[in-house]
């Protein structure tokens, strides 16, 4: 698939946590994905939807700064912001197989402004 296309469909997966449209996220992630990052080491896509999915709830915007790749891998470098103020950047590296998100690894950014205190 032309990385392009998969920028697109990474492009789509962010947006939906926007939208909180689980669906999309759902049809997106292959049968097999598995996630990582500095809180979950490689969980599947049950724990993925059960642990992460969540949180977007607390997601007012997602905004994509950077997308690069190479075969079947993007970067994605973004801006994220929570209802609470809080805001920061990830780096976010998606494979694909085919259309289909099989792995994605989260490198945690510094925050960009602190939320109210709770």
């Amino acid at each position: 698939m032309p990385t392009a296309d998969l920028q697109e469909l990474a492009r789509k997966y962010f947006a939906a946590y926007v939208t909180k449209e689980r669906g999309v996220v759902h049809g997106l992630l292959s049968d097999d994905f598995t996630f990582t990052s500095p809180y979950d080491d490689h969980i599947g896509r049950a724990a993925y939807f059960e642990k992460c999915w969540p949180n977007s709830a607390k997601i007012r915007t997602i905004a994509v700064e950077k997308l690069c790749g190479q075969g079947a891998e993007i970067f994605v470098r973004y801006r994220l912001e929570l209802f609470g103020g809080a805001a920061f950047r990830n780096t976010e590296l998606l494979r694909f197989d085919g259309d289909r998100i099989v792995d994605i690894e989260v490198y945690f950014g510094r925050t960009i402004k602190d939320g109210p205190r709770q």
